[in-house]
């Protein structure tokens, strides 16, 4: 019988740190560990400050590095080096989620000479200073790597450092299970909370920090027709500011804050929904997974043309609406439009729970993975 692939899942946190990252790194040491001749082990770092452990997380054999704590988006620790070194000894393939410079410093110091795969999420955007300590360990990743991983075309055009090398880049869309979808008990979650009962029902959920663009939501929804209520369910710093800009604009009563949903609650207000909206203002939003949960319940989406796979995955005047980031008039005109106009909403809606059953059925995601591990790597 012939010996099984050995894979190193590599990513900065793991479940039940909250994340699309973190729940793609989950699916893939899930379902990749499922195929017979597959072994998967997965390389984190702790949440915070803590020592080493070992877990075993339904079937995934997962090693949390120790680590100092968090800085600059990136966790501190000198034993995950050392823990990476011993676990790439075994491993046929590694491979890494990127943005995480610890794992590139990692691989540098490790001698591992086996394959690498690079899944690429995100250009780093915020910490320019980060950057410029960060970017020759990033150039040597990439020069390092057998193949390179993007959810949509628009994480090669949009970044600044994958279009040299793009003969190395292969599609592999980020996907979800529609079924876990469909099993959920429906209730009028948004409905219940309507102060007039006949309003359209738009709906944003996300950490409410900079790149989300609530700030630019909030201001749009001053341009709303009166017959439309916005809901925000999230937390994150800009939280009370943005609770004091939709009173300072007074919009208490059109603008609901929901803050954190457990997944049931969070599943019943994409269901109930009747627009979900994505503002986001810069490429950190790199994809934007919600787009998925959203479009599977059959909404139209309004999302924003960042130079990332935002806009690659609700398509413009197909399953939504896309406007330019950071403009509040065309935000508000969009929300206008479907607000006006049930019938656009319905067949933007029903192209929208296609084109997710089509493109990005996590049963057919895995399996492109699978066969890119083993047969476009050479294993």
């Amino acid at each position: 019988m012939k010996n099984k692939i050995r894979i190193l899942e590599v990513n900065k946190a793991y479940f039940p740190h909250t994340g699309g990252i973190e729940t793609l790194v989950k699916q893939y040491s899930e379902e990749l560990g499922k195929f017979k001749n597959i072994e998967v082990r997965t390389l984190v770092c702790r949440d915070g400050i803590g020592k080493t452990c070992s877990e075993n997380i339904n079937g995934v054999r997962l090693v949390r590095a120790g680590s100092f704590g968090t800085y600059f988006s990136c966790p501190v620790s000198m034993s995950f080096l050392k823990i990476f070194r011993k676990m790439s000894e075994n491993a046929d393939v590694i491979h890494i989620h990127v943005p995480f410079p610890l794992t590139d410093l990692a691989l540098l110091l490790s001698g591992y000479s086996g394959k690498v795969i690079v899944s690429w999420h995100s250009d780093i955007v915020k910490q320019k200073k980060l950057l410029r300590l960060y970017k020759p360990l990033m150039k040597y990743l990439l020069n390092r790597a057998d193949c390179i991983l993007v959810a949509t075309e628009g994480h090669i055009y949009g970044s600044e450092f994958l279009p040299e090398y793009h003969s190395k880049c292969r599609v592999l869309p980020y996907g979800i299970s529609p079924e876990n979808y469909t099993d959920i008990k429906k209730i009028p979650f948004l409905t219940e909370k309507l102060t007039n009962p006949e309003s359209i029902k738009v709906f944003f959920t996300g950490r409410l920090v900079y790149y989300k663009g609530v700030d630019v939501l909030i201001n749009a929804f001053r341009k709303v027709g009166d017959n439309c209520e916005l809901f925000i369910a999230g937390t994150g710093i800009l939280e009370n500011q943005l609770k004091e800009k939709v009173h300072e604009y007074g919009l208490n009563d059109r603008v609901h804050f929901l803050g954190f949903l457990p997944d049931a609650q969070l599943k019943q207000a994409f269901s109930d929904c009747d627009i979900f909206i994505l503002p986001s203002v810069e490429k950190s939003e790199a994809f934007g997974i919600v787009q998925l949960e959203a479009m599977i319940y059959g909404k139209p989406v309004i999302n924003t043309n960042l130079p990332s796979g935002v806009p690659y995955v609700s398509i413009h005047e197909k399953t939504g609406i896309t406007v330019q980031p950071k403009n509040s008039v065309q935000l508000a005109e969009a929300i206008n439009i479907l607000r006006k106009n049930k019938n656009l909403r319905e067949k933007l809606g029903q192209n929208a729970r296609k084109r997710v059953l089509e493109n990005f059925n996590e049963k057919n995601v895995i399996q492109d993975l699978y066969k890119i591990i083993t047969d476009e790597v050479n294993i």
